[in-house]
Formats: structure tokens, C-alpha cells, sequence
């Protein structure tokens, strides 16, 4: 018999067996394998594909698919069919599936009495198991096809992946850094200011260990230095598989879904959402806003900042924030070029609390208040929710929050409506204690609705309100040392354009009690006109008139690749004197695909921009410029940009750079402005480093959850899609921002391998837990590659012969005139030849190369075989 190999068969090989054996073999027809010679040689022993298009029994990586949905690529072993199946392929072969492999892909193994033939050992025939299942195996593209009816498949949500897949990772060190700085000159002198974000944590099994911490240097243009370490947080976390929980030690915050967001260190074991399958998660904030000039934004959470960035004149959306700022209202900083602050609050609530029937979702806290605010005391405090999805839609919740000043307690239903969308309603009791001694005592109503009117291209994400009596209180009020005051803010004092107070937003007033808020989130699609978004919140206080207000308009559109767009920003904040309000439009031009010739395979990725911002005060600023991408994997990002504004301003410009690179990323911009005769560069780099039991790997900005490229051998070679990221010297590279508790595909692009390297596959699958650094290993083959004339007895060995090697390298078949290709052989080893059953039709080569085949691309040379 033949030995079970496993095969490497290249599409020359796929087209003869296919077309040869398949196309030509009939009924009553005959196909003389000696047509595959000249004359001269033998032909191997080919009965196995006289069957119709028959192949031999073996390993094969195969593409496995289930119901047409892909699940894996795995080595198969397929085995010769022993008896005819009508509903088999035309392969002469079965697949052999242990019960393992097949309940892992979703398919429900209950054995019935009278079928426990079906079961070979480690062997499943499917097609005998269940009634109306198939196997069939597509040879030619290596895809073997699992039909099964819906009723012999597990009843999972779609995307739910089995908690046996999920990968803890290894263990390892790990560390993000992010620098920018910026260098500026007008007439009042040189000015200076840094910031630098460092991320770090260690991997042990389950258990995750992060901090992090911010470093500000601001040098004024008098002279004057301040520099600030800020520690943000630091806390342990581990995965708890079993509960779907998350357990928190250290600094963290609590959900918003029944109370707001509260920033604390303490302890907290909650329900993590990302566990479950994409169907049933929710949605995340995306912060917006509009630049007149190259400004810097500050985005903040309880006083810390998260998230700091430059961005070009123009309307700006930021939706990758560090996963600190998950939750809870965010403030945001938008400084322009001439030192002018604007600021405004993204609100950030939870869409309407709805689970699936029987899943229950909760959280514990005992902990700490803590914010950066020094009008607020660190209060201890416990708070406990719990979520509770019961039958015909409805979802039952509720909570309590307790400490010496405050009593709360929240109870709520939500409902899903149908074709109506989703609504869910609370109301929250509260007892509060301020600083003055006086007790209060109130209540508040919530309401969010969701909706998606698909049919229509519309998506209510969030539409809210929420009413509170005058004498409800948050918990957090009742931390606050005094009445009413300012918080400081020095880093901002300097630049304040009244110096003689504090920003507005910065002040609070505890008589004024909040009232009333209205929260909404609405896009809707216009086909071939583009589409439309609104969001916007507005609060108003008790006592007052003052109220704070947010709307945010946009439409976008695309007209023969012209992209264009025009939004509209409004904010004012209780104690703002006047409210900002700014309008943009900004156009795209696809330059580079217009002039690229339309046979080209290489788009051109250069685009003409063009945009004016227009503001209350009547300041109107217009910059145009062009930007794009270069280099092969489009790794470096371009711009260059004039503009002008009125009002004195005059002239501005800025060009800058921003590389995507294997071990890190990095950006330089220089700006430019008449107003003051002002000049500015802005720089930054920011990385990843991990250390690991294998050495260190450098790397792009790490995510929360990350992947590990192991190919030891495999040198710069170019993983798909992940811009600019390639295996290093020694093979390893980690791809950040893996989806945590999802199926993640990491490949290789095998074009960049070497000439001496050879992978077995270069795909892998893999499904990281939340903060894990998971292995993706590839079995990489540094050798030769060589064309191998084989003889025997002074004669080429048969066309269709297998050959096998002493190493783990993969085997091959002969070709006509004995020839066969592999690949990453070493300079000398041993090789097995069969071409058929008996022991005449078998043989062995003991092989050494040329000295000069670790130079060559490929080496020729004749083996006799024995």
C-alpha cells in the first residue's frame, strides 16, 4: 500500500491530476499511462485515479468549510473509500474527522444506536453519521466541503466561538511608549512642550498587569519650565472563564450602564461583553470636532488625560482611544496654533440595556473614588448591578451604590420592540450628605431608545433623556470639598486668553442641581446622495437658567470619487460666556487615480484636498494642499498644505510626514502662520516592546490584545494586512490590536520570502483573551531549493512517484523524466521513493549538494537511488 505522506502539491501537479486522470477517464473508456512517457520510462502505479478521477490516499492541508461558511485550514487525512457512495466526490477518498474536531466546529454529535460503525477510532465518516450530511473534497483547490442540516448543528450565536478555543497566551513583558513634542517661535519668543505616554505590563498565564503613566513638559515663552509625572492607572486583571467575568484589581472604572461611569481603585469582578458574540455587543464613543489650524487635542476622563494627538485645519474624528476611556463622559481640548482653547464634553452613555434571554450580566465594586480633581475627596464607596435577560424581550436591572454620604437605588426594564427598535427605562433613588451637612433626597428618570430602519438607512444609535428631581444627586457630588469653586489646571493657566481665572469648564456650583438631559445619536443613509449623522446633548440645572449644549452635524458625500463633506459644531457649557460655533467643508480629489494609466496594477494614492472653516466671530480660514500615501506597503503618509485666513491672520502652511514601520511609528510636521510670525514642529514615535522566552521584539504601537509572529527563519517577510509590519532578523514580529475573543487570521505573504525559506502553511488562527499576547507559530524551512533528476537501475524513476524525507520537510511527486522539485533541503540528507505496492517498486537516495547550491536560486543535479 501506499504510505500516508503528506503532500505539497503545486498547480501544475493539481492541473494534470485533475484534467489527466479525471477529464479523460470514461466509463468504457481506457487511458494507457504510458502516454506519460516517452516510450522509454515507467509509469508509477496509477490505479487509485482510474475510478473516475480517483487520488491517493493521504495528508492534504485543506481549506475546511461548513455549510459554505470557511471555519479552518488543517491537515486532513483522507483514506480510500472502501465501498461506493453515491453521494460521495469523485476524489476515491474520506475524509477522516475525529469527534473532537467536528463538535468544535459546531456540529452536534449524538451518536444513534445502530451508527456507532461510524466511529474508526479517531476516524468519523460524517456522511454515515447523520442523515443528509455529506462530505465532498474539492481536490483541485484543496477544499474539503461539510454539508450537515441545520437540526445536527449546536445551537450557538452567530460569531460564538467555544471557550475551549480561547488562548490565554504567554507569558511575557510588555511595554507601549508614545512621544510628541512640539518646537514653536513667534514674536513673543520659543516655546516648547512634550508629552509622553508609557504603557506597560506583564503576561503570567491568565493574570495581566498593567500601568500606566504619563510624563508633560511645557516650557513657556518667558522662560518658565513645568514638568508633571501623572500616574493614570495601574491594576491587575485576569480572565475568568467560567463566570465570563473579569476580575480588577487596582485602578479602573465601573460601568455606565446603570449608574454613571465612576473612576476608582479598589476591587471589581464584572460581566465582560466581549466574551460574547459579535451579535450581541454594543457600541463605543467616536469623538469629533473641527480645527481651524493645525491644533493639538487633548482628550481627557476624570481630570487624566488619555489621549493626545495633532491634527491638520478641518473636521477631525478620533475613534481608536486607549481602552481606559471605554466609558464615561469625555472632555475635549482642542488647543489652535495661536494658543487659543476651545472645550467641550462628549457625553457617553450605554445604548438601551437589553440581553439575551437567560444571560445575566453583573458587576461588584468595593473601592476608592478617584479622580485627579483636588476639590473632590477619595470616598470609599461599593456599588453592585445586575442585568438579567428574561423570555419575550424583556430585560430586567437594576443596582445600588452605597457609601457615608450616599444611598442609591436603580431599577429598570428594557424592551425589545421588534421592527419598533428598543427602548429601556429607570429610575434611580437617591439619599445624598453634601459638605455643607444638608441632607437631600431625590429621584431620577432615564429613557433610551435605538433603532436601526434598515429599509430606510437609518440608525438611531441613541436617542436619551433624563429627568432628576432637585434634590437628586450623583454620587461623585458628594465628594466635593466645597459648594462650589474652581478645579486648577496649570497646565493650561499660561495660555488661558483671560489669565485672571481658571477655564470655565473647570467650575462647579452644587446649587445648581442637574435637571433635564437630552441625549441623541442619529445617522441616516441617502443612497446615492451620501449620508447624514446628528449627535448632540443638551443639560440644564435646577435654579438656572444655564444649561450646557452639544449638536454636531454632518453630510457626506461622494460624487465620481470626489469625496466631500460639510459639518457643523456647536457648544456651550454652563458659565460660558459665548457659545462656540464653527462650520467646515472639506473636499477630496483622487488625483493619483485619475493620472495613473488604467492598465496599472499599483494605485496611485494621492488625493487634492481642500478645506474652509468658518466661525462666529467671523474668522474663515481655507487650506488646500495634497496628501497620500507611498513606498510598496504604503507605509509612509504624506501632506502639504496652504491656507489663509482673514482677520489679520494671513498666510499659513504645514508639510508633514508619517512613517508606518516594523519597529515603531513616527511623524514630523512642520507649520507655518503669519499671524505673530509663528512657527511650529511637531514630532513623535511611538512603539511597542515585548520581551518573551525567545528575546525581544520590537514592534508598532501595541494594542490591548496582541499577537506574536514566531518563524524562526523567516526573516522580513511581510505580514497581510498589517501595514508596515515584518518579521525581524530572527523571524518574529507582533501584530497589534487583536480582537479579543475572535477568530484573528495571521498570514504571511510568501512573495517575500527568501530564496531559501519555505513555510508548511502560511496561515494560523488564533483566539486571544482579553490583554493576552497569543503565539501565531509558522514552521519555517531554511535549505535549498533544487530540481532532482531521480534514476534507478539507469532509469528515471516513474512518473507519479511519491517521494518522502528524512526531515520534517514535506514530500513530492515525480514528473516525467524522473524530475522532481523541493524545497528547503539541507546540504545532504536521505530520500524515500515509492511508485508502488511491491518491494521491487520502492527505493532509497542518500544525497549531498554542491558546495555552491547555498548561492544558487535553484540547484540541478542527478540522484541515483538504490
Amino acid at each position: 500500500m501506499l504510505s500516508v505522506v503528506r503532500w505539497r502539491i503545486s498547480p501544475l501537479a493539481l492541473m494534470i491530476g485533475t484534467n489527466l486522470f479525471s477529464g479523460c477517464v470514461l466509463a468504457d473508456e481506457y487511458f494507457n499511462p504510458a502516454f506519460l512517457t516517452d516510450g522509454k520510462g515507467q509509469v508509477a502505479d496509477l490505479s487509485s485515479f482510474e475510478r473516475g478521477g480517483g487520488q491517493a490516499p493521504g495528508v492534504y492541508r485543506v481549506d475546511v468549510y461548513l455549510n459554505n461558511d470557511f471555519v479552518v485550514s488543517r491537515d486532513v487525512e483522507f483514506k480510500e473509500q472502501k465501498a461506493a457512495n453515491p453521494a460521495a466526490d469523485d476524489t476515491g477518498l474520506v475524509a477522516c474527522l475525529s469527534a473532537k474536531t467536528l463538535s468544535d466546529m459546531g456540529i452536534d454529535l449524538n451518536i444513534p444506536e445502530g451508527k456507532a460503525q461510524a466511529i474508526d477510532g479517531q476516524c468519523v465518516n460524517i456522511a454515515s453519521l447523520i442523515d443528509g450530511a455529506t462530505a465532498s473534497f474539492d481536490f483541485g483547490h484543496q477544499r474539503l466541503d461539510l454539508s450537515v442540516p441545520q437540526v445536527a448543528l449546536k445551537n450557538t450565536a452567530r460569531g460564538y466561538i467555544a471557550p475551549e478555543k480561547w488562548d490565554q497566551g504567554i507569558n511575557a513583558l510588555l511595554m507601549n511608549y508614545s512621544f510628541s513634542g512640539s518646537n514653536s517661535k513667534d514674536q513673543s519668543g520659543k516655546s516648547s512642550s512634550n508629552f509622553l505616554g508609557l504603557n506597560g505590563g506583564i503576561n503570567v498565564g491568565p493574570w495581566r498587569y498593567r500601568d500606566y503613566s504619563t510624563f508633560n513638559r511645557n516650557t513657556s515663552s518667558n522662560g518658565q519650565t513645568s514638568t508633571e509625572w501623572e500616574h493614570v492607572s495601574g491594576f491587575i486583571e485576569r480572565t475568568i472563564i467560567a463566570m465570563k467575568s473579569e476580575l480588577t484589581v487596582g485602578d479602573n472604572y465601573t460601568s455606565g450602564d446603570v449608574f454613571d461611569s465612576i473612576s476608582f481603585r479598589g476591587v471589581q469582578l464584572a460581566s465582560d461583553d466581549n466574551m460574547l458574540p459579535d451579535s450581541l455587543k454594543g457600541f463605543a464613543p467616536t469623538v469629533r470636532g473641527i480645527a481651524k489650524s493645525n491644533a493639538q487635542v487633548t482628550i481627557k476622563q476624570n481630570g487624566y488625560i488619555v489621549y493626545q494627538t495633532y491634527v491638520a485645519p478641518g473636521a477631525f474624528a478620533i475613534n481608536d482611544l486607549f481602552p481606559t476611556s471605554s466609558s464615561g463622559d469625555l472632555m475635549v481640548e482642542v488647543k489652535e496654533q495661536d494658543g487659543n482653547i476651545r472645550t467641550y464634553s462628549v457625553p457617553y452613555s450605554a445604548v438601551p440595556l437589553l440581553q439575551r434571554e437567560g444571560r445575566i450580566k453583573y458587576s461588584l465594586t468595593a473601592a476608592k473614588y478617584r479622580t485627579s480633581n483636588d476639590q473632590q475627596e477619595q470616598m470609599s464607596f461599593g456599588q453592585g448591578t445586575l442585568i438579567w435577560g428574561l423570555a419575550h424581550g424583556i430585560t430586567l436591572y437594576g443596582g445600588t451604590q452605597l457609601s457615608t454620604n450616599y444611598k442609591a437605588v436603580a431599577f429598570g426594564a428594557g424592551f425589545n420592540m421588534g421592527d419598533w427598535g428598543a427602548l429601556s427605562a429607570d429610575i434611580t433613588g437617591a439619599k445624598s450628605t453634601l459638605i455643607d451637612d444638608t441632607q437631600h433626597s431625590g429621584q431620577s428618570l432615564r429613557l433610551l431608545y435605538a433603532k436601526s430602519l434598515n429599509e430606510f438607512g437609518t440608525n438611531f444609535q441613541l436617542l436619551g433623556y433624563r429627568y432628576s428631581t432637585s434634590g437628586y444627586y450623583t454620587f461623585a457630588d458628594t465628594t466635593y470639598k466645597h459648594m462650589d469653586g474652581y478645579n486648577s489646571d496649570p497646565e493650561n493657566e499660561d495660555n488661558d486668553p483671560r489669565n485672571d481665572h481658571p477655564h470655565w469648564y473647570d467650575y462647579y456650583n452644587l446649587y445648581y442641581t442637574k435637571r433635564g438631559k437630552v441625549q441623541v445619536d442619529i445617522s441616516q443613509q441617502l443612497g446615492r446622495l451620501g449620508s447624514v449623522y446628528v449627535s448632540g446633548s443638551q443639560q440644564t440645572y435646577w435654579h438656572t437658567e444655564g444649561k450646557d449644549t452639544l449638536l454636531q452635524v454632518g453630510y457626506n458625500t461622494t460624487w465620481h470619487d470626489i469625496n466631500m463633506g460639510l459639518s457643523y459644531n456647536y457648544s456651550k457649557s454652563y458659565g460660558q460666556p459665548e457659545a462656540d460655533k464653527m462650520i467646515a467643508f472639506n473636499v477630496s480629489l483622487p488625483i493619483g487615480k485619475w493620472l495613473s494609466p488604467k492598465d496599472s496594477t499599483t494605485p496611485n494614492n494621492a488625493f487634492a484636498t481642500y478645506n474652509a472653516n468658518h466661525d462666529n466671530h467671523g474668522s474663515v480660514t481655507r487650506n488646500a494642499g495634497i496628501s497620500g500615501t507611498l513606498l510598496e506597503g504604503n507605509n509612509l503618509n504624506y501632506s502639504v498644505q496652504e491656507g489663509f485666513a482673514n482677520n489679520g491672520a494671513g498666510n499659513s502652511g504645514s508639510a508633514s510626514l508619517a512613517y508606518q514601520g516594523s519597529y515603531g511609528n513616527s511623524n514630523i510636521s512642520y507649520n507655518y502662520s503669519d499671524n505673530g510670525d509663528s512657527q511650529q514642529v511637531n514630532y513623535g514615535i511611538s512603539g511597542g516592546v515585548v520581551a518573551h522566552r525567545h528575546g525581544v521584539t520590537f514592534s508598532q504601537p501595541l494594542g490591548e490584545t496582541n499577537v506574536l509572529i514566531e518563524a524562526p527563519g523567516a526573516n522580513r517577510v511581510r505580514v497581510e494586512n498589517a501595514t508596515g509590519v515584518k518579521t525581524d532578523w530572527r523571524g518574529y514580529a507582533v501584530v497589534p490590536y487583536a480582537n479579543t475573543y475572535r477568530k484573528n487570521r495571521i498570514a504571511l505573504d510568501t512573495t517575500t520570502l527568501g530564496d531559501k525559506v519555505d513555510i508548511d502553511d502560511a496561515v494560523v488562527d488564533v483566539v486571544p483573551t482579553k490583554g493576552a499576547l497569543v503565539r501565531a507559530s509558522f514552521k519555517a524551512h531554511v535549505g535549498i531549493r533544487a530540481l532532482l533528476t531521480m534514476l534507478h537501475n539507469n532509469e528515471p524513476i516513474p512518473f507519479g512517484a511519491t517521494v518522502t524525507r528524512d526531515d520534517e520537510g514535506a514530500g513530492s511527486i515525480v514528473g516525467e523524466g524522473g524530475q522532481v522539485y523541493l524545497s528547503g533541503l539541507a546540504p545532504k540528507g536521505k530520500l524515500k521513493v515509492q511508485w508502488g505496492e511491491g518491494d521491487n517498486q520502492a527505493c532509497s537516495a542518500d544525497y549531498q549538494l554542491p558546495v555552491d547550491s547555498e548561492t544558487a536560486a535553484i540547484t540541478q543535479m542527478k540522484i541515483i537511488c538504490r
